[in-house]
Parts: structure tokens; C-alpha cells; sequence
């Protein structure tokens, strides 16, 4: 008995949106297990599951315009056997409607729904009939309800967004976020040039782009499989958004400092600080989770770096071995992760005002320590991938408030295409469609006395 790959999207989307996973990890898994599966099944989950999410509040809208009964008053199996099924209809034209709705039919029936067949297959075929004359919210008399359903993006996000930023600018990040992006890769010369690292990616098929932001940022299309790339396996690029870089570029560390970055996992900024210093001077990746700093000390292993080492310890608990002893802290805290809707779809679905609230306490605890590593004179870097005053100009004000340090300029660093209102002060916005990147926060900190 053949497996039915309808019913594996459906498991993940139950996983994702009923429970706790992440839909990266559910997939991953799934894939996994499963991964006697042809290419074709695979990528078609990998689309159905993914194409899903990214469109879950577009597709809800769309239900409930043909279901007498509102979405959240479904049955949760019911609810997201309809939505795989609407992205189907609406997003794949290769699959015939008839399948689409006689398969979803069929698992309802399979998953002790025979009563609810009927009401799957009338909200089925309504919506492949009716789908072009679907009436969505305008820009002009809703904006906020038409970038909701347009984008997918809960109302609340945007209702602080376009509290801060213009209607345009918001529009751009979500868009950005739907739209399909290189893959964007530091380039490690220590071992070989960047013209011989280009020259390997092309020789295998890679289309590489010059990143406009800095030289060592290259933008890669057409690498299916990073893994089995030469310039990977060396150790000559390392995958990390350009964003990401900007951290050790404003962070600018000299020959022989000594840097501890407090939340360092995966490991990519800890790793460019070492690159940095060639060889000289010393970087302790920290983090909470010891299997991300087995992962992160493989890495390092792996690659040879010698000035650099992964540390087991807790980020928000005070380590007074430590203290003023760096010339050089990143604290990337843990935040919302609105910067990066784009690679993980779901965050927009799990964050929420309640927990947002609990991450900003967090992110101030976890200032308030590392502090403490800085030298009198020494620079705290401190950065976020995400989007909003809260986690963002209101921490920094509450480190200048309660600690003696002062915002430093950072033009000197960054490219002048990134150069504006608040940089010459010390900080900066980045937003996904507004810029070549992520969205990210950063600012530098200098202590002073």
C-alpha cells in the first residue's frame, strides 16, 4: 500500500498549527522518514506544506467566502484539509481541480469525518468555481485588512508596523517575504582567492551575484545542494545574510581583542569576528543549548580556526570570570525573529503581543549582564533579526539609561548605500524589500570610563 503524500502535508500542517512545531522541523522530519519518496512526491509536500503556511490568512479569507461555517468553528483536522487543498486550487494549475477535492474527500473519510465528506466536497467545489470572484480588501478603504489577507500577515504585526514605518515601506517587507531569494554567503579567503572561490561555484553549476553591500558577500542561485558544493565542503563560504555581517563589520574588531559573543549560535557572527582577527586574539561563542555548542565547536573543528572556542553558559546568569574583560561583546539577543519571515514562514503565526512582552524582558535581562564584559572603552555590539521599537530603540535607550555607555557612529563601517537618519548616531533599521537583506537591527555601544 503506496503512501498517501495528501495526508503527510495534512499530519505536518496539524503538527504546525495545532501544536508546537515549527514547519521547518516537522518537514524536515517528515522527509526523513519518508525519504524513499520519488523527487516528484517530495518537492510537491515540500510545496503544498510550505505554500500553505506562507499563505494561511489569504486562504482562510478565501474559505470563509464559500463556508457557511467560519474557519475557526471547524474541526482543526477539517480546517487544514481545506487549506492545503485551497493553495491546490488557487496556486498549483497543474493539478486538476477534480483531483484536488476528490483526494481531500477521501482523507476526511479516512480520518473518521464520513459525516463531514459532503461538507468538504460542497466548500471544495465552490471555491474551484468561485475563486475568480473572490472580492479581497482594497489598499485604499482597508489597508489594514488588505495587507493582512494580500501578505498573510496577522493584523497586529502590521498595525505596529505602519505605526512606525510608511504604508509603502510595510508593503515592501511583505512582499519580500513571499518573494524567492539567492542564497547569500561570506566568502573565506584564507585558503584561496575569492575569483578561485567564484570560479569553483560556477564549474558547478552555481549562478553567483556580487552582493552591492559589501565585497565578501556573494548571492547564489541554482545550489540545489550547498552540502555537496566544493567551496562548501573547504570551508570557503560560510552561509550567513549579509545583515548578519554587518554585525562584525561595526563591531570592527583589532589585531588581539578579545570578544565573547553571549547568544552565539549557529555560530556565523562569532566565526567572521575570528576571520576577522586572523588568527590573533581570542572569540568565545557562548549559548544556552549544549547541542548547539557541540554543533558550533564541530564547526570550528572543521574548520581549522584556531582563535576561537564554543562555551556552554547561560546568557541571562551573570559569570563573574568574565567581568571587563572584553574588548568586544555581540549580544544578537533572542527576539521575535519578524526580520526573517521570509526563511521561516510560521513565526508570524506563534509570536504573539503576550509573548513579545516576555521576549522584551529577556532581551533587557540578558543586556543587563552582558554589560558587565566590557571594557572600560571596549564596544558592545547589540543586534536582533527583527522589526519594532520595542525590542529594538526602546532596549537601546534602556542600556544608555542604566549603564555608562554611549552610541558611537556607525558610517565608518557600513556601506554608504545603508548610510541615513540614524546611523551617524550610532544605529540602524534594516528592512527585507527595503534593503539588500534581512531584517535586522544593530547598534554599537561604546563604554565609557
Amino acid at each position: 500500500m503506496g503512501v498517501n503524500i495528501r495526508a503527510l502535508i495534512l499530519d505536518v500542517l496539524m503538527e504546525v498549527t495545532e501544536g508546537e512545531a515549527y514547519s521547518h522541523i516537522a518537514l524536515r522530519d517528515t522527509l526523513e522518514k519518508y525519504e524513499y519518496l520519488d523527487k516528484r512526491d517530495r518537492a510537491f509536500i515540500s510545496r503544498v506544506t510550505e505554500g500553505t503556511l506562507e499563505n494561511l490568512i489569504q486562504i482562510d479569507y478565501i474559505i470563509e467566502c464559500f463556508s457557511k461555517v467560519p474557519i475557526y468553528n471547524m474541526k482543526p483536522l477539517i480546517r487544514n484539509l481545506l487549506r492545503m487543498s485551497v493553495y491546490q486550487l488557487k496556486w498549483m494549475d497543474a493539478v486538476p481541480d477534480s483531483a484536488v477535492v476528490n483526494e481531500a474527500v477521501k482523507i476526511a473519510q479516512k480520518r473518521g469525518f464520513f459525516n463531514l465528506k459532503g461538507f468538504v466536497n460542497g466548500v471544495l467545489r465552490a471555491c474551484a468555481r468561485g475563486l475568480d470572484s473572490v472580492t479581497y480588501p482594497s489598499a485604499e478603504a482597508s489597508p489594514l485588512e488588505y495587507l493582512s489577507v494580500r501578505y498573510s500577515m496577522p493584523q497586529w504585526i502590521l498595525t505596529k508596523w505602519l505605526y512606525q514605518f510608511s504604508f509603502e515601506d510595510v508593503e515592501k517587507m511583505c512582499a519580500s517575504f513571499q518573494a524567492e531569494r539567492p542564497i547569500t554567503v561570506r566568502v573565506r579567503t584564507q585558503q584561496v582567492s575569492k575569483e578561485e572561490i567564484i570560479q569553483s561555484l560556477v564549474s558547478e553549476g552555481v549562478t553567483v551575484l556580487q552582493h552591492p553591500y559589501l565585497d565578501y558577500a556573494l548571492k547564489l542561485t541554482g545550489a540545489n545542494y550547498l552540502q555537496a558544493l566544493t567551496a562548501f565542503r573547504n570551508g570557503w563560504i560560510y552561509v550567513q545574510d549579509v545583515s548578519s555581517m554587518l554585525v562584525t563589520e561595526i563591531a570592527a574588531p583589532n589585531w588581539g581583542d578579545y570578544c565573547i559573543d553571549v547568544c552565539a549560535a549557529p555560530g556565523g557572527k562569532s566565526l567572521h569576528l575570528s576571520d576577522r582577527l586572523k588568527g590573533s586574539g581570542y572569540v568565545e561563542a557562548r549559548d544556552i543549548s549544549e547541542k548547539k555548542v557541540d554543533l558550533m565547536q564541530e564547526n570550528i573543528d572543521r574548520l581549522g580556526v584556531i582563535n576561537m572556542q564554543a562555551a556552554l553558559k547561560d546568557a541571562m546568569k551573570y559569570d563573574e570570570k568574565s567581568f571587563q574583560k572584553a574588548d568586544i561583546v555581540l549580544c544578537d539577543v533572542p527576539c521575535s525573529g519578524l526580520g526573517v519571515i521570509g526563511k521561516k514562514q510560521d513565526i508570524k503565526y506563534k509570536m504573539n503581543p503576550t509573548r513579545l512582552e516576555e521576549l522584551v524582558r529577556i532581551q533587557q535581562r540578558i543586556l543587563s549582564v552582558s554589560q558587565n564584559y566590557v571594557k572600560p572603552g571596549g564596544v558592545m555590539v547589540f543586534s536582533t533579526c527583527t522589526i519594532g521599537a520595542e525590542e529594538n530603540q526602546m532596549n537601546l535607550q534602556y542600556v544608555l539609561d542604566q549603564f555608562p555607555f554611549r552610541l558611537e557612529s556607525i558610517d565608518p563601517y557600513i556601506p554608504e548605500a545603508l548610510r541615513g537618519r540614524t546611523t551617524a548616531g550610532g544605529y540602524l533599521q534594516l528592512l527585507p524589500g527595503v534593503h539588500d537583506c534581512d531584517g535586522f537591527f544593530l547598534a554599537r555601544l561604546r563604554r565609557e570610563g
